[in-house]
């Protein structure tokens, strides 16, 4: 069996809770923060919303470098925007993984800053750290923003306290 065939029904379970999540932003609380060093609601949305993308970037690209590269962070403005955002970078980033050999995501990849190396390694390994990790990572921060205020987190690997009572 091929990576993707192993990674991409992982990649579509995630990247549905983590609609899912996305679907609770309140956007009227776009700029609520929990600590004056933590991004603002809004921003971490946008950042959950963009952070698929790396995927695409890790297929498309041997070395990525962020201050070269022009990337530029997503604002999120509105949920609607923030969800269609999300839809066209999962959709774009599934359908190269998809297309992906296995030849392919044996080849390293680079993430830099400045030409300095941040790390090198496969791009499978790549897919799933920079990409799915991240995501994951701050999906379960954004959770927390939902929490606090006392917006109903989503069930993600089971029950939450909201859906279906724990």
């Amino acid at each position: 069996m091929s990576f993707k065939d192993h990674f991409l029904p992982e990649f579509d379970q995630e990247m549905a809770t983590t609609r899912r999540t996305l679907e609770r932003v309140p956007y009227d609380k776009a700029d609520w923060k929990p600590h004056e060093k933590s991004m603002a609601m809004g921003r971490l949305a946008g950042h959950v919303a963009e952070l698929p993308g790396l995927g695409l970037a890790t297929i498309k690209t041997d070395v990525l470098d962020f201050a070269t590269a022009g990337m530029k962070p997503y604002a999120a403005t509105d949920q609607k925007d923030t969800l269609a955002h999300f839809d066209k970078v999962v959709a774009d980033t599934r359908a190269a993984i998809a297309a992906a050999s296995d030849d392919d995501l044996k080849k390293d990849w680079t993430l830099a800053f400045n030409g300095k190396v941040i790390f090198k390694m496969p791009r499978a390994a790549a897919l799933r750290s920079v990409m799915m990790n991240h995501s994951i990572h701050h999906r379960g921060q954004l959770s927390v923003y939902l929490r606090l205020n006392n917006v109903p987190v989503p069930a993600l690997y089971g029950p939450s306290a909201d859906e279906g009572g724990m």
